[in-house]
């Protein structure tokens, strides 16, 4: 009996803390952290405290948890950690707090991404910046046969934003000739899209 009354506390508890944590309540968020609650608990789609911070971009909520040592490498369902949801909804903020605990850059989302190709793809700045700080593979090809600068000119829009990120992993290392599964260029892929910019700078770095 006394063992199910602790249980039920637990999971009480934990309930109290994915509520705080989707409320950007950081007062309660704190007490519970300070209370024991146990940090790596999941909802029914297995996020995390820290997954749902993320989510809901709450920064202080955030780097709360990870002071407290909440995984940033802990998956949900769908594959999402906080690391990768961080990356591919442009959380400049948690990022930067995350790169000192030493993400683990092997895991990937449900797509076979990390964390810069959506980034990069919706063209968050900052974001990309700092995550090419971290030693993530600028060359990584994931289940769609692209890389991050595939993917800027595929699923860009050739404007000023997607002109940066490209010229940061252009020049950060990024194969300019890494072809996707057809063997089409990402030259070949921005010229046919009329992004003639991003076209220069592609050739610029070597881009045939």
């Amino acid at each position: 009996m006394a063992g199910a009354m602790l249980m039920t506390s637990a999971s009480a508890a934990t309930a109290d803390l994915l509520a705080a944590v989707s409320s950007s309540d950081l007062a309660e968020v704190s007490r519970l952290i300070a209370a024991g609650t146990d940090l790596e608990q999941r909802d029914g789609q297995g996020q995390t405290p820290l997954l749902r911070a993320v989510a809901g971009n709450h920064v202080a909520v955030a780097k709360a948890l990870l002071a407290a040592g909440a995984s940033l490498n802990a998956q949900a369902a769908n594959q999402d950690t906080p690391w990768l949801l961080a990356g591919a909804s442009g959380r400049s903020e948690i990022i930067a707090a995350m790169l000192p605990l030493k993400p683990d850059l092997s895991l990937r989302n449900r797509y076979g991404g990390d964390a810069l190709i959506p980034a990069c793809e919706r063209a968050h700045v900052e974001t990309v910046k700092l995550l090419l700080t971290s030693g993530i593979d600028v060359n990584h090809v994931n289940n769609l046969g692209w890389t991050c600068l595939l993917e800027i000119v595929i699923l860009g829009d050739g404007g000023p934003r997607h002109q940066q990120v490209a010229k940061l992993v252009l020049d950060a290392g990024a194969n300019p000739n890494l072809a996707d599964k057809d063997g089409v260029s990402p030259l070949a892929h921005a010229r046919k899209r009329g992004q003639s910019e991003v076209a220069k700078l592609i050739t610029a770095a070597g881009g045939r």
